[in-house]
Protein backbone atom coordinates (compact mmCIF):
# COMPACT_ATOMS: atom_id res chain seq x y z
CA UNK A 1 0.00 0.00 0.00
CA UNK A 2 3.24 1.97 0.65
CA UNK A 3 4.62 1.44 -2.11
CA UNK A 4 1.62 1.81 -4.32
CA UNK A 5 1.11 5.55 -2.50
CA UNK A 6 5.28 6.65 -3.50
CA UNK A 7 4.76 5.50 -7.00
CA UNK A 8 1.76 7.83 -7.39
CA UNK A 9 3.18 10.48 -5.77
CA UNK A 10 6.47 10.26 -7.87
CA UNK A 11 3.97 10.17 -10.95
CA UNK A 12 2.35 13.33 -9.89
CA UNK A 13 5.80 15.06 -9.25
CA UNK A 14 6.47 13.85 -12.68
CA UNK A 15 3.27 14.81 -14.11
CA UNK A 16 3.62 18.45 -12.47
CA UNK A 17 7.36 18.90 -13.60
CA UNK A 18 6.66 18.29 -17.19
CA UNK A 19 3.79 20.46 -17.03
CA UNK A 20 5.55 23.23 -15.55
CA UNK A 21 8.59 22.85 -18.29
CA UNK A 22 5.71 22.84 -20.80
CA UNK A 23 3.97 25.97 -19.75
CA UNK A 24 8.08 27.61 -19.89
CA UNK A 25 8.36 26.41 -23.05
CA UNK A 26 5.11 27.81 -24.47
CA UNK A 27 5.72 31.38 -22.80
CA UNK A 28 9.25 32.02 -23.47
CA UNK A 29 8.27 31.33 -26.98
CA UNK A 30 5.67 34.28 -26.41
CA UNK A 31 8.03 36.61 -25.29
CA UNK A 32 10.80 35.90 -28.25
CA UNK A 33 8.29 35.46 -31.09
CA UNK A 34 8.71 39.56 -31.39
CA UNK A 35 12.16 39.22 -32.04
CA UNK A 36 12.54 35.78 -33.90
CA UNK A 37 10.01 38.32 -36.16
CA UNK A 38 12.15 41.10 -36.16
CA UNK A 39 15.20 39.12 -37.10
CA UNK A 40 13.52 37.28 -39.82
CA UNK A 41 11.58 39.90 -41.13
CA UNK A 42 15.12 41.86 -41.64
CA UNK A 43 16.11 38.91 -44.00
CA UNK A 44 13.11 39.06 -46.49
CA UNK A 45 12.86 41.36 -49.07
CA UNK A 46 10.18 44.58 -49.00
CA UNK A 47 7.90 42.30 -51.19
CA UNK A 48 7.78 39.51 -48.97
CA UNK A 49 7.43 41.97 -45.61
CA UNK A 50 4.10 43.01 -47.06
CA UNK A 51 2.91 40.01 -48.98
CA UNK A 52 -0.23 38.43 -47.65
CA UNK A 53 -0.70 36.26 -45.74
CA UNK A 54 2.74 37.25 -43.81
CA UNK A 55 4.85 34.21 -42.95
CA UNK A 56 7.48 34.25 -40.65
CA UNK A 57 10.23 32.29 -42.46
CA UNK A 58 11.42 34.47 -45.48
CA UNK A 59 10.85 32.79 -48.82
CA UNK A 60 13.93 34.36 -50.48
CA UNK A 61 16.70 35.94 -47.97
CA UNK A 62 18.76 38.92 -48.30
CA UNK A 63 21.42 41.70 -47.21
CA UNK A 64 20.11 44.17 -48.84
CA UNK A 65 18.41 46.10 -45.68
CA UNK A 66 21.61 45.82 -43.68
CA UNK A 67 23.69 47.38 -46.38
CA UNK A 68 21.36 50.11 -47.33
CA UNK A 69 20.94 50.81 -43.63
CA UNK A 70 24.37 52.01 -43.34
CA UNK A 71 24.07 53.97 -46.28
CA UNK A 72 20.58 55.74 -45.70
CA UNK A 73 21.70 57.43 -42.43
CA UNK A 74 24.96 57.44 -40.63
CA UNK A 75 24.62 54.42 -38.60
CA UNK A 76 28.55 54.20 -37.73
CA UNK A 77 27.87 57.68 -36.09
CA UNK A 78 24.56 56.70 -34.55
CA UNK A 79 25.90 53.91 -33.35
CA UNK A 80 28.70 55.64 -31.32
CA UNK A 81 26.95 58.09 -30.54
CA UNK A 82 24.22 55.58 -28.44
CA UNK A 83 27.04 53.90 -26.72
CA UNK A 84 28.96 56.99 -25.48
CA UNK A 85 25.80 58.33 -24.46
CA UNK A 86 24.68 54.80 -22.59
CA UNK A 87 27.90 54.10 -21.51
CA UNK A 88 28.48 57.76 -19.75
CA UNK A 89 25.09 57.70 -18.23
CA UNK A 90 25.77 54.37 -16.65
CA UNK A 91 29.00 54.78 -15.02
CA UNK A 92 28.18 57.79 -13.55
CA UNK A 93 24.97 57.59 -12.62
CA UNK A 94 26.36 54.05 -10.50
CA UNK A 95 29.22 56.06 -9.11
CA UNK A 96 26.84 58.73 -7.77
CA UNK A 97 23.64 56.58 -7.24
CA UNK A 98 25.93 54.12 -4.89
CA UNK A 99 27.14 57.42 -2.57
CA UNK A 100 23.51 58.57 -2.41
CA UNK A 101 22.87 55.35 -1.69
CA UNK A 102 25.02 54.48 0.74
CA UNK A 103 24.51 57.52 2.21
CA UNK A 104 20.82 56.88 3.05
CA UNK A 105 21.90 53.42 4.57
CA UNK A 106 24.45 53.81 6.48
CA UNK A 107 25.16 57.28 7.46
CA UNK A 108 23.15 58.85 10.38
CA UNK A 109 22.04 62.91 9.90
CA UNK A 110 18.98 64.97 10.00
CA UNK A 111 16.35 65.01 7.02
CA UNK A 112 17.53 61.67 5.93
CA UNK A 113 14.09 59.90 5.82
CA UNK A 114 12.95 63.65 4.34
CA UNK A 115 15.29 63.00 1.46
CA UNK A 116 14.03 59.30 1.23
CA UNK A 117 10.47 60.42 0.67
CA UNK A 118 11.99 62.92 -1.65
CA UNK A 119 13.53 60.30 -4.05
CA UNK A 120 10.77 58.06 -3.91
CA UNK A 121 8.23 60.94 -4.86
CA UNK A 122 10.90 61.41 -7.57
CA UNK A 123 10.48 58.22 -8.79
CA UNK A 124 6.90 58.04 -9.04
CA UNK A 125 7.04 61.38 -11.00
CA UNK A 126 6.74 61.13 -14.97
CA UNK A 127 9.65 62.01 -16.77
CA UNK A 128 7.81 64.06 -19.18
CA UNK A 129 6.54 66.12 -16.74
CA UNK A 130 9.91 67.61 -16.27
CA UNK A 131 10.78 67.22 -20.45
CA UNK A 132 10.23 70.87 -21.47
CA UNK A 133 11.22 72.69 -18.19
CA UNK A 134 14.65 70.71 -18.00
CA UNK A 135 15.04 71.33 -22.47
CA UNK A 136 14.47 75.37 -22.01
CA UNK A 137 17.25 74.92 -19.08
CA UNK A 138 19.59 73.01 -21.23
CA UNK A 139 19.28 75.29 -24.55
CA UNK A 140 19.15 78.37 -22.36
CA UNK A 141 22.96 77.12 -21.37
CA UNK A 142 23.73 75.88 -24.97
CA UNK A 143 23.85 72.38 -24.19
CA UNK A 144 20.99 71.13 -26.57
CA UNK A 145 21.90 69.18 -29.44
CA UNK A 146 24.81 68.36 -28.02
CA UNK A 147 26.21 64.97 -26.44
CA UNK A 148 26.84 66.05 -22.70
CA UNK A 149 23.25 67.57 -22.83
CA UNK A 150 22.04 64.51 -23.38
CA UNK A 151 24.21 62.68 -20.57
CA UNK A 152 24.16 65.46 -17.83
CA UNK A 153 20.88 65.13 -16.96
CA UNK A 154 20.71 61.44 -16.57
CA UNK A 155 23.39 61.51 -14.38
CA UNK A 156 21.36 60.16 -11.03
CA UNK A 157 18.39 58.69 -11.08
CA UNK A 158 16.00 58.00 -8.27
CA UNK A 159 15.43 54.33 -9.02
CA UNK A 160 19.25 53.40 -8.91
CA UNK A 161 19.40 55.17 -5.44
CA UNK A 162 16.45 53.39 -3.86
CA UNK A 163 17.86 49.88 -5.77
CA UNK A 164 21.71 50.24 -4.04
CA UNK A 165 19.97 51.53 -0.79
CA UNK A 166 18.14 47.88 -0.59
CA UNK A 167 21.07 46.05 -0.83
CA UNK A 168 23.05 48.02 1.16
CA UNK A 169 20.96 47.73 4.05
CA UNK A 170 21.00 43.68 3.43
CA UNK A 171 25.04 44.25 3.83
CA UNK A 172 25.98 43.23 7.70
CA UNK A 173 27.56 46.09 9.55
CA UNK A 174 30.17 43.75 11.05
CA UNK A 175 32.92 44.74 7.87
CA UNK A 176 32.12 48.61 8.22
CA UNK A 177 32.39 48.33 12.31
CA UNK A 178 36.06 47.14 12.12
CA UNK A 179 37.15 49.45 9.63
CA UNK A 180 36.26 51.91 11.55
CA UNK A 181 37.85 50.94 14.65
CA UNK A 182 41.04 50.16 12.52
CA UNK A 183 40.58 54.14 11.86
CA UNK A 184 39.18 54.15 7.95
CA UNK A 185 37.28 57.09 6.83
CA UNK A 186 33.83 56.76 6.09
CA UNK A 187 34.85 57.01 1.96
CA UNK A 188 37.84 54.26 2.18
CA UNK A 189 34.47 52.09 3.86
CA UNK A 190 32.17 52.71 0.97
CA UNK A 191 35.24 52.48 -1.80
CA UNK A 192 37.34 49.41 -0.19
CA UNK A 193 34.40 47.30 1.95
CA UNK A 194 31.21 48.50 0.08
CA UNK A 195 31.53 49.00 -3.41
CA UNK A 196 32.80 45.71 -3.78
CA UNK A 197 30.33 44.21 -1.86
CA UNK A 198 27.88 45.44 -4.56
CA UNK A 199 29.26 44.05 -7.45
CA UNK A 200 25.88 41.96 -8.47
CA UNK A 201 23.55 45.00 -7.39
CA UNK A 202 25.92 47.41 -9.43
CA UNK A 203 25.99 44.93 -12.24
CA UNK A 204 22.31 44.60 -12.32
CA UNK A 205 21.78 48.19 -11.96
CA UNK A 206 24.21 49.08 -14.87
CA UNK A 207 21.93 46.89 -17.05
CA UNK A 208 19.01 48.67 -16.17
CA UNK A 209 20.50 52.10 -16.80
CA UNK A 210 22.46 50.95 -20.45
CA UNK A 211 19.54 49.24 -21.91
CA UNK A 212 16.63 51.80 -20.84
CA UNK A 213 19.51 54.51 -21.94
CA UNK A 214 20.36 52.55 -24.78
CA UNK A 215 16.85 52.03 -26.28
CA UNK A 216 15.43 55.60 -25.04
CA UNK A 217 13.87 57.69 -28.20
CA UNK A 218 12.22 60.95 -26.52
CA UNK A 219 15.23 62.55 -25.09
CA UNK A 220 17.37 61.61 -27.22
CA UNK A 221 14.52 63.07 -30.44
CA UNK A 222 13.88 66.03 -27.82
CA UNK A 223 17.62 67.40 -27.56
CA UNK A 224 18.77 66.35 -30.84
CA UNK A 225 18.26 68.36 -33.94
CA UNK A 226 19.95 66.86 -36.78
CA UNK A 227 20.97 62.90 -37.37
CA UNK A 228 25.17 63.70 -36.67
CA UNK A 229 24.13 64.23 -33.08
CA UNK A 230 21.26 61.69 -32.54
CA UNK A 231 21.06 58.00 -30.83
CA UNK A 232 20.07 54.86 -32.76
CA UNK A 233 16.27 55.02 -31.64
CA UNK A 234 16.17 58.67 -32.62
CA UNK A 235 17.60 57.76 -36.51
CA UNK A 236 15.83 54.51 -36.78
CA UNK A 237 12.36 56.73 -36.58
CA UNK A 238 13.52 58.48 -39.62
CA UNK A 239 12.07 55.08 -41.20
CA UNK A 240 8.99 55.40 -40.26
CA UNK A 241 7.06 57.99 -42.16
CA UNK A 242 3.57 59.23 -41.85
CA UNK A 243 2.41 57.43 -44.53
CA UNK A 244 5.05 54.91 -45.82
CA UNK A 245 7.25 52.80 -42.69
CA UNK A 246 9.90 50.44 -44.11
CA UNK A 247 9.60 47.79 -42.45
CA UNK A 248 12.96 46.38 -44.05
CA UNK A 249 15.15 49.06 -43.06
CA UNK A 250 13.80 49.58 -39.40
CA UNK A 251 14.04 45.96 -38.52
CA UNK A 252 17.81 45.37 -39.79
CA UNK A 253 18.68 48.11 -38.06
CA UNK A 254 16.76 47.32 -34.68
CA UNK A 255 18.50 43.61 -34.95
CA UNK A 256 21.51 45.57 -34.80
CA UNK A 257 21.17 47.79 -32.42
CA UNK A 258 19.60 45.07 -29.93
CA UNK A 259 23.11 43.36 -30.30
CA UNK A 260 25.28 45.13 -27.65
CA UNK A 261 22.22 44.98 -25.04
CA UNK A 262 22.36 41.27 -25.70
CA UNK A 263 26.05 40.41 -24.69
CA UNK A 264 25.70 43.38 -22.15
CA UNK A 265 23.35 40.68 -20.60
CA UNK A 266 24.65 37.24 -21.54
CA UNK A 267 28.33 38.51 -19.50
CA UNK A 268 26.33 39.47 -16.32
CA UNK A 269 23.53 37.03 -16.24
CA UNK A 270 24.61 35.22 -13.00
CA UNK A 271 25.15 38.66 -11.40
CA UNK A 272 21.95 39.96 -12.65
CA UNK A 273 20.29 37.00 -11.12
CA UNK A 274 21.96 37.61 -7.51
CA UNK A 275 21.52 40.81 -7.46
CA UNK A 276 17.72 41.29 -8.29
CA UNK A 277 17.20 38.45 -5.21
CA UNK A 278 19.24 40.25 -2.65
CA UNK A 279 17.69 43.80 -3.29
CA UNK A 280 14.15 42.96 -1.93
CA UNK A 281 12.99 44.29 -5.78
CA UNK A 282 11.80 40.65 -6.21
Amino acid sequence: MSTARTRSYVSTQSIVKWLTLAAGIVIALAVLLPIIWMAFTAFKPESDIVSFPPTLWPRELTLDHFVEVWNRIPFAQLYLNTIVFAGSVTIISLFFDSMAAYALARLEFRGRNIVLVVILVLLMLPFQVTLIPLYDQLNSIGLTNTLPGLIIPRMTNAFGIFFLRQFFLSLPKDLEEAARVDGASEWRIYWRVIMPLAKPALLTLGLFHFQYNWNDLLWPLIMSADVQSATLPAGLALFMGQHVVEYGLLMAGSLLSLLPVIAFFLIIQRSFVSGIATTGLK
